[in-house]
């Protein structure tokens, strides 16, 4: 069977909301797509399937208007990106229909006190036209192919029933002020695209290859790993990579929001999108352009959409039952009590037809996946960037947080601060064979163990070390010159049978066993994180009513962290299986409905963020792992970050909430007055262009926070 392949396309032509959840729809009921996202916010369209070559065809029969374009053509991309409405020519026709529309309300008097009574009709028909010809091309289409109820479809109803019963003022001007109300949603859709376009604006579009002639300008997508790159002052750095000559003060803020430059210099590593502002550098390319963070990064960001959250999935699934159901309303509203009432039809019809002026959708199709985006990308704009809005749901409900502690907590940054041998050996001896099983350990532990033994003495020689094999979450054993060493925690020790040092110590503590004979300890020092205390403090702000920390260190140190920052609780000796079993527990407890939050570095934490409710993995610029368990992935080491994530999500949660709100209020409130005859065509379709317009700009409202 042939494997599945997920491909992105661009969208142009797709005029609605209530258009992209039908193609998207219609897309989805084909056996051979096995998924379907289309995202009316960002034009584009994700789909999964095994054979994506027809898609283009596919899309037509569903939508033969609406184009689609392979983001694999970078400028065919840009060009649905700066889309824009064909507006100047329907501003021209509606100002035009307006003029007549207004002559014929002016001068109706005239024509009836001089004879010509109905001569004003050509106008008003002439101006209803002009106004409204696509919409009626769009209602005959859509019609042709079969389904019955969208915009188009409403609006051509109301308005030829409006002009069947003689309300031709209604008829023209509601057509008039519906197709003003799309050109302003227009307006506004495309200017909150433009707004995330600008958060994502961080992509370099050029670099400075250095050859042995000198410079030669290039796409970032043709420089090769090994090759240089100059970068001037002012430019952004197109790839991952180490500086070689130089240093310049680097902006991050495009990565992780922070906007205090950092100084790079030789040896320093350097990211894709960070901007060099005050000294050229040259930079040796250690990561291709799609590998690169900034890459990772938009990828991420502009694929968000495909996981929906459950709030945009309900409103997509009840626009297809609601239009409907308000059209049968409608009709029911129409016959029934003309015909069982002895009521008069044209005052029902005309009650009927208010019913289905104010039913449009729009409000919610449009609002709700904008304001969800706008929350995507305000997050990415501080350097958080959440993989869907789903998890932005799932933020905005956490009510108890879990941190690991080194790393993450704390700065990571370790330092041998005693070394204490016992049983005759030397400080110089303990060093050297802790050095020797750490010597094939990337765990910054290892390295400050290494670092203080190198500056004290000569080298470990690699061909003394015969073994070596790391205990996960305990230590490391290795044959060190024919003498077995085990360097790791209490649980090594214990796990060996060697009677150890067994104190409360307030720092991480790595013990040393030779030969199965305890020779001392070495203790090293972790700096808290500046702001640790207070993301824990931000968090209980924002409603997180348990934070603990999960740690393989030992108790006392553990104790001392926890107190330090005002944690709730704290679980020490822990294995990275552990820390599962615990996060475990800690579900288990959970009565509410709230979700849990597993903070890691996102690589030794894996299990238990893909066991949380939403795992966030923090400062992962260069981690692919992080990129790939996380839901949430921090730029910035930065607890407080976490804070910032709930935060947001639960504005953006506030803000759809809100919008929803508003559509339903006045929606039922409309539909029951017209049903009772209370309200007018003119106060519905100013009602529901209204809506629809105040629940866009309140979905903008979160890319302005």
């Amino acid at each position: 069977m042939p494997k599945s392949i997920t491909k992105k396309y661009g969208l142009k032509n797709l005029d609605c909301a209530a258009c992209a959840n039908k193609l998207e729809h219609g897309l989805n009921d084909m056996e051979v797509i096995d998924k379907a996202v289309v995202d009316f916010a960002t034009m584009t369209l994700l789909i999964t399937a095994q054979d994506v070559d027809e898609i283009a065809a596919k899309v037509k029969s569903i939508e033969p208007e609406v184009e689609i374009i392979d983001y694999s053509n970078l400028s065919a991309a840009s060009e649905v990106a700066e889309e824009e409405p064909e507006s100047r020519r329907d501003l021209i026709l509606l100002a035009v229909a307006g003029a007549m529309f207004l002559f014929t309300l002016v001068y109706e008097d005239v024509f009836h006190q001089t004879g010509l009574k109905g001569w004003e009709i050509p106008f008003v028909l002439t101006a209803y036209f002009m106004a409204g010809w696509n919409v009626l091309l769009g209602a005959l289409k859509t019609i042709k192919k079969g389904v019955l109820f969208d915009e188009n479809v409403l609006m051509t109803i109301a308005t030829l029933g409006a002009i069947a019963i003689h309300a031709y003022p209604e008829a023209v001007g509601i057509m008039i002020f519906f197709k003003v109300g799309e050109l302003l949603q227009g307006f506004a859709v495309n200017k909150s695209r433009r707004s995330i376009r600008a958060l994502l604006a961080s992509k370099p579009d050029k670099a400075f290859l250095l050859e042995l002639d000198g410079l030669k300008e290039v796409a970032p997508e043709l420089v090769q790993v090994g090759q240089s790159v100059v970068v001037k002052p002012g430019d952004k750095i197109p790839l991952d990579g180490e500086v070689t000559n130089g240093s310049s003060l680097i902006d991050t803020s495009a990565l992780t929001g922070e906007s205090v430059p950092v100084t790079a210099e030789l040896g320093d590593t350097v990211l894709a999108g960070q901007i060099c502002k005050s000294g050229a550098l040259t930079i040796k390319v250690t990561r291709p352009f799609e590998e690169s963070s900034i890459a990772k990064v938009m990828d991420l960001v502009e694929n968000a959409t495909a996981n929906k959250a459950k709030t945009e999935r309900f409103i997509t699934r009840f626009s297809r039952y609601y239009t409907p159901f308000v059209v049968v309303l409608a009709a029911g509203v129409a016959l029934i009590p003309p015909v069982f009432m002895g009521g008069s039809f044209e005052e029902w019809i005309y009650r009927a037809l208010v019913i289905l002026v104010i039913s449009c959708p729009c409000a919610l199709v449009v609002s709700i996946p904008l304001g969800y985006f706008g929350g995507i990308g305000r997050s990415s704009m501080q350097g958080i960037l959440v993989k869907g809005s789903n998890y932005l749901d799932v933020l905005a409900s956490v009510t108890s947080v879990a941190f690991d502690k080194t790393g993450t907590l704390t700065e990571g940054v370790f330092k041998v601060t005693e070394v204490a041998p016992s049983d005759g050996f030397s400080e110089e001896k303990l060093l050297e064979f802790a050095a020797a099983a750490e010597f094939h350990s990337t765990h910054p532990i290892a390295t400050s163990i290494i670092d203080i033994h190198n500056a004290k003495g000569s080298p470990i020689e690699e061909s003394n070390i015969s073994e070596h094999t790391v205990r996960s979450g305990m230590g490391v054993e290795a044959v060190y010159k024919g003498h077995t060493i085990l360097v790791g925690n209490n649980s090594l020790m214990k796990k060996y049978g060697v009677d150890f040092q067994n104190e409360d110590f307030e720092t991480t503590v790595v013990h040393v066993a030779v030969d199965d004979k305890y020779v001392g300890y070495i203790a090293i020092g972790d700096e808290l994180r500046a702001d640790a205390r207070q993301a824990v403090q931000t968090l209980k702000q924002l409603g997180v009513k348990e934070v603990v920390m999960l740690t393989g260190d030992n108790e006392q140190t553990a104790s001392v962290v926890a107190k330090k920052i005002g944690l709730d609780g704290f679980q020490a000796n822990l294995l990275p299986e552990d820390k599962v079993d615990f996060f475990e527990k800690l579900n288990s407890k959970n009565e509410s409905s709230g979700k849990i939050a597993f903070v890691g570095d996102g690589i030794n934490d894996a299990p238990v963020i893909a066991r949380a409710d939403v795992g966030i993995a923090m400062g992962a610029m260069g981690s692919d792992a992080a990129v790939e368990t996380a839901d949430v992935v921090l730029m910035k080491d930065s607890p407080l970050k976490v804070a910032e994530a709930i935060s947001i999500a639960k504005q953006t949660r506030r803000i759809v909430w809100q919008n929803i709100s508003l559509a339903f209020i006045v929606k039922g409130i409309f539909i029951s007055f017209g049903a009772f005859g209370l309200a007018t065509m003119w106060e519905a379709v100013f009602a529901d262009v209204g809506t629809a317009l105040l629940a866009l700009a309140n979905s903008a409202r979160i890319l302005k926070k």
